[in-house]
């Protein structure tokens, strides 16, 4: 009788659980006996997960929002060591969350476990010396967009590329007059998708921000419409006690749960605090505008050990910059209406955009989660031989 498979998947949040979702079912349909244990959201335990923890507790942002929640991070990640320890999977692939992962591969690995990272840390932006401490950690990379690869291989480190799965949900060809029709907006009107960010820490540095600025649009555009998709109650309830506190409950706001993809197909033009979004946004080949505020002790910290004149994921993949970014200090309601109306007056600049977006598309359409799972079986397929006692494995772990 064979013995099953054990896999570990660690993600820290939402956008993760996004990419390991697929991977975990794309895993099953190749190994149906496998198991799957570790830390994740909603899409990975639909996939098969056994969570062991909340993966909103993984989630923070800025220095100050980490530093309060570090003991419980660390607590988290000693007690996932030790349970994978006395249990030892065939793999340990961390999705993201460099910060959580990078640290239990490195002690996972040590003890002989063969560790996998899914999504590659930003090195090309920022702190590119943390390579050094991928190739200690990591057995085997597997990165979103094509221009990682040469990074890697430069410091020894196993790495593939294997496409955004976003990339792959999202339609060739997108329906803005279906996605209108859907949300009962008028075809001929001016429509704006705001997207504040997925995380408390973002909502409160955007939340206002976004209802002001959505007050100054309406002004130069009276028809305008306003879609705001939240991706959790909390979040949904934040932006609801701005509208509140920025005397924005008569706006015609449209606040979804969910359906980020359909708000910003149904949109002439997309304000997003950059991130993932960002992507998503340029995937629909939607115009848009990017900005980002954080609290003033991070941003001393982070702006000055950037790599790129850029932050927001469109105009790194295209090395310039293809849409306007708007950030910090800058980021006021009369400086992000400028820009947006501006955008959705030059019919020409909209359209530019989209083709230099339909380019990023064919390139990280790529079926990713089969890619990924591939690259992943050949890691299960090794040799156990490095894996010691476990007993021994304890004794050479930190706690």
């Amino acid at each position: 009788m064979s013995r099953q498979i054990r896999i570990a998947v660690v993600a820290g949040e939402a956008s993760g659980d996004q990419l390991a979702g697929p991977l975990i079912a794309a895993l099953s349909e190749r190994l149906p006996d496998a198991s799957f244990v570790g830390i994740g959201g909603p899409r990975m335990q639909a996939a098969g997960l056994e969570s062991w923890f909340p993966m909103e507790t993984l989630s923070v942002r800025g220095y100050a929002e980490a530093a309060r929640s570090v003991p419980k991070i660390l607590a988290i990640r000693r007690e996932l060591i030790g349970r994978l320890l006395d249990d030892p999977p065939d793999v340990y692939i961390g999705v993201d969350a460099p910060d959580f992962n990078l640290g239990a591969e490195a002690r996972l690995r040590a003890a002989g476990i063969p560790t996998v990272q899914y999504v590659g840390p930003s090195i090309w932006a920022w702190r590119g010396k943390r390579i050094e401490r991928i190739a200690k950690s990591v057995d085997h990379m597997l990165v979103l967009f094509p221009f990682e690869p040469p990074l890697y291989e430069r410091a020894g480190v196993p790495v593939t590329f294997v496409g955004h799965p976003m990339a792959d949900e999202v339609p060739s060809t997108p329906d803005r007059a279906a996605a209108r029709e859907q949300l009962k907006v008028p075809l001929a009107a001016p429509v704006f998708a705001l997207l504040p960010g997925s995380r408390r820490g973002e909502l409160e540095q955007h939340a206002g921000l976004f209802v002001r600025t959505a007050r100054q649009i309406l002004a130069q555009l009276p028809d305008a419409r306003f879609l705001v998709p939240l991706a959790t109650r909390p979040t949904r309830s934040q932006f609801e006690q701005a509208l509140y506190d920025h005397d924005g409950l008569e706006l015609p706001i449209t606040v979804l749960f969910g359906h980020s993809q359909i708000a910003m197909t149904a949109a002439d033009v997309v304000l997003v605090a950059s991130g993932t979004a960002s992507l998503e946004a340029a995937l629909l080949r939607r115009s848009m505008v990017v900005t980002y505020r954080v609290p003033k002790l991070t941003y001393r910290i982070m702006w000055p050990r950037r790599y790129l004149p850029w932050i927001g994921l469109p105009n790194v993949l295209a090395g310039e910059y293809v849409v306007p970014e708007i950030l910090q200090d800058d980021a006021t309601p009369e400086n992000l209406t400028q820009a947006l109306v501006n955008q959705y007056r030059d019919r020409v600049v909209r359209e530019r955009q989209a083709e230099r977006f339909e380019e990023m598309y064919a390139s990280l359409r790529q079926g990713a989660a089969g890619r990924a799972a591939e690259a992943v079986l050949p890691i299960l397929r090794a040799p156990a031989g490095r894996k010691p006692p476990m007993a021994l494995a304890r004794d050479r772990v930190a706690p």
